[in-house]
């Protein structure tokens, strides 16, 4: 994994504040009747406003697959990750809904390449299952566990290892295991794997200042099994059970870690 330069980090952190702040305009549009598309095609728009590209958009895992046609991974009840922006999906009233969005920041043409951030949450459509609300407050809350185990000189085995061991603690929930965090900042996605559960081969990573990582758990209400919709893309739970998701990205320091895609709620 490379370890970002201090030029980098300073521009990961730009981009990072303008995408918290994008992300947080866009969960005020999220409510009962708006299409997934109208929230992509804001996203869009404000990512090139603001002097960005969206990372995700035209993405390919590999060169024989369809590129990703969102700005957004759009996901809603047991759609884990990966969801299209449609025009004929439109929120409910109970729906919980997942934004995840990224960007490479600053944008000029293919030759002047900028840094990549990442970051998602989770949100409620009007009046929701109690069930679901407590998902989303676990999730939420683990991905804060997860960032507070960030510090130089630990292994990343310990950050899953933290995530899992304060998941168990609030009930039975499912700790998605074939999806996880991962390095970010040159490109979209970057060594190494950062899964939400101990995993003991990863005790040999120690975490180093100038590391930037995206954490991001995904719980659900049943089981951690996942499968892949028809359009090649969209990831569901396998027993339609309700999903949760949010992430940041952060950047390791001499002490801990700093937060860079916090929204402005948060700070």
């Amino acid at each position: 994994m490379l370890i970002k330069s201090d030029a980098d980090i300073k521009t990961l952190e730009k981009g990072g504040r303008i995408i918290g702040t994008i992300l947080s305009d866009l969960i005020t549009l999220c409510k009962a009747g708006v299409s997934t598309l109208a929230i992509d095609r804001r996203a869009e728009e404000m990512i090139h406003d603001a002097g960005g590209r969206p990372a995700f958009k035209f993405y390919k895992n590999h060169p024989t697959d369809s590129p990703f046609p969102s700005t957004i991974c759009a996901s809603k009840n047991s759609e884990v990750v990966h969801g299209i922006a449609r025009p004929d999906v439109i929120l409910k009233t109970g729906d919980i809904f997942k934004i995840d969005i990224g960007m490479e920041w600053p944008y000029q043409d293919p030759k002047h390449r900028g840094m990549y951030t990442d970051t998602a949450v989770t949100v409620a459509i009007g009046k929701t299952d109690a069930k679901a609300l407590k998902l989303m407050e676990v999730t939420r809350e683990s991905l804060e566990v997860g960032l507070r185990a960030l510090k130089p000189g630990v292994s990343l085995a310990s950050v899953g290892g933290a995530i899992e061991k304060y998941v168990k603690s609030q009930g039975k929930y499912g700790i998605i295991r074939d999806l996880s965090g991962h390095g970010v900042g040159h490109e979209v996605h970057e060594d190494p794997w950062i899964p939400n559960y101990y995993e003991k081969q990863l005790e040999k990573f120690i975490l180093k200042p100038g590391m930037v990582l995206a954490i991001e758990p995904m719980l659900t209400l049943g089981t951690w099994k996942i499968k892949s919709s028809s359009d090649g893309w969209t990831v569901l739970t396998a027993d339609g059970s309700l999903s949760a998701h949010f992430e940041h990205t952060a950047v390791v320091t001499d002490k801990g870690c700093k937060v860079i895609t916090r929204r402005p709620e948060e700070l």
